[in-house]
């Protein structure tokens, strides 16, 4: 574990931070300055409940039931009694990593002290975090309108003893491990668990790792796009700095230089220099456009999810003056709309890496045959690898309508207007990964359009990617099985070896690959 300490409620959250307290690769920790105001905004949850103010949710009722008063003897029954009413998900459960990361993003809200919840509560959720005993978190059932209601509703029960947890590995109930591990049921006080429920942790955590694979995927289709271009002797002017800087984009001027920066001095582009061809097709010509409008989508993703998990998402607020207020921080839009509009911008990643596909199987190119063999007719060569990529690529388009430009009113009328970024946040994953299994597919073509320019080669870094292919798969030479090759290239996207490799060959060989505007877009 790294000897670095995240505080929380007080440092600053981004997506790579989340992940490695998940993950037990950060420790975070409450200071005393974080707990002593956390005591505070407690005891001013406990001073409403003794006094004559009704407070929504500390001493009323939930939703349509806010005008109904509850006793102070109830108050604790009441917390408990959400948990359990509104963990109400159903569908297949998230993946644990998500769920723990949901965990890491509410004790940072709550932390902030607006809460009135439990210094203890906020230590037993850490526990959690800590030692691994991830609650089961049901996928669908959110809305998106006072947050996340049912899913934390579940992220929650096991405080109370109830629920299931994942525990090294094993789907077990929630009391089994706490009778194992020597702990018994949290008990709730006023107004904890609404705090608990209401917030954005479940649409947050999915845009964090959103934001993780995002970068990760763009990336590698910068670098997967560089080999297309050489494997099919594209030009490299449509790359140069002074076409960008009259249209200035960010994303398209990083992808641009990327791609400079990965044809310069390269063998095969010398080659063709003299070439009559005038233009290539926009999916070779247009990457920086497009890639790059993909990046400036994920740059906003990246900006907004950082707001949204430093922020504080839960209802009513609990001020240091002592008031309240029943406002809509809960409510999902600002961050569903993005993840839609990122949904967009993986999906057409997806969209132009199958069109690079189509090309290479055209046979169009000098020195490379059509559908990527020597001989075909009795072999068909590389043509059904691009029927995969269009179903998936046809399958990200149905996927692509935004799904916060739904509302369906729940809680009577109370919530008339919600914002489904539950949706949004699942679908953008499912997205994602189709456009990693198609650029793994594009790789794994780029590979065998390059061979047939030997002995000429490519840059350094696009030919140590190559190198690193040929690994693993071999040149095609007939037809065969190939779908395991097809995976290891996948495998290559998905775990973000690609881009690992090519930093690493750059470092090693000094070869340019990081542009002026890298920190941008390599920090998250």
């Amino acid at each position: 574990m790294s000897t670095e300490v995240f505080h929380y409620g007080e440092d600053f959250m981004t997506a790579s931070k989340a992940l490695a307290l998940s993950s037990g690769e950060l420790k975070g920790i409450l200071s005393p300055e974080t707990r002593e105001r956390v005591r505070k905004s407690q005891q001013i949850v406990e001073d409403i409940i003794q006094s004559d103010q009704a407070v929504y949710g500390i001493n009323t009722g939930f939703g349509p039931l806010c005008t109904t008063r509850v006793s102070a003897a109830d108050t604790k029954k009441l917390q408990e009694n959400i948990l359990k009413s509104h963990a109400v998900g159903t569908g297949d459960p998230i993946p644990t990593s998500i769920a723990a990361i949901m965990l890491v993003l509410k004790v940072h809200a709550l932390a902030k002290g607006f809460s009135g919840i439990q210094e203890a509560t906020l230590d037993r959720i850490i526990w959690h975090i800590d030692r691994g005993v991830t609650p089961v978190v049901p996928k669908q059932g959110s809305v998106g309108a006072s947050g996340d209601l049912a899913p934390l509703s579940h992220l929650f029960l096991p405080l109370i003893g109830l629920g299931k947890v994942d525990y090294k590995g094993q789907r077990r109930e929630t009391s089994e491990v706490l009778k194992e591990l020597g702990r018994e049921p949290h008990k709730l006080n006023g107004k904890e668990g609404l705090a608990l429920i209401n917030g954005t942790q479940f649409m947050a955590a999915h845009a964090v790792v959103a934001v993780i694979k995002m970068q990760n995927l763009i990336a590698s289709a910068d670098l997967i796009g560089a080999m297309m271009i050489e494997g099919l002797t594209g030009s490299a002017r449509p790359f140069l700095p002074q076409l960008h800087e009259i249209r200035p984009f960010k994303g398209n001027r990083h992808t641009a230089e990327t791609v400079t920066n990965l044809l310069t001095n390269s063998d095969i582009v010398h080659s063709h220099a003299g070439c009559t061809r005038v233009q290539d097709p926009y999916s070779l010509r247009c990457i920086p456009q497009v890639h790059g409008a993909s990046w400036n989508a994920w740059l906003h993703l990246k900006e907004t999810i950082e707001v949204e998990i430093n922020s504080v998402t839960d209802n009513p607020i609990v001020f240091e003056d002592g008031s309240t207020i029943s406002g809509g921080n809960f409510h999902g839009q600002p961050i569903a709309m993005p993840m839609d509009y990122a949904c967009l911008a993986a999906s057409e990643i997806g969209n132009i890496s199958d069109r690079r596909i189509y090309l290479s199987l055209m046979g169009n190119y000098p020195g490379v045959p059509k559908l990527l063999l020597k001989e075909t007719g009795l072999n068909s060569g590389f043509m059904i690898v691009q029927y995969t990529s269009a179903a998936l690529a046809s399958e990200n388009k149905s996927l692509c309508y935004p799904a916060s430009a739904d509302s369906i009113p729940t809680s009577m009328g109370q919530e008339d207007h919600v914002s489904m970024g539950s949706i949004s946040g699942r679908k953008l994953l499912q997205v994602i990964d189709n456009v990693e299994r198609i650029l793994g597919l594009e790789l794994f073509c780029a590979a065998q359009a390059l061979d047939f320019h030997a002995p000429l080669r490519p840059t350094p870094i696009l030919d140590g990617l190559q190198k690193e292919v040929r690994k693993q798969v071999p040149h095609i030479t007939e037809d065969e099985l190939i779908n395991d090759y097809m995976h290891h290239t996948i495998g290559m996207v998905k775990n973000a070896s690609l881009v690992a490799t090519a930093k690493e060959i750059s470092e090693e060989t000094s070869a340019p690959y990081q542009t002026s505007l890298s920190n941008l877009f390599d920090e998250f």
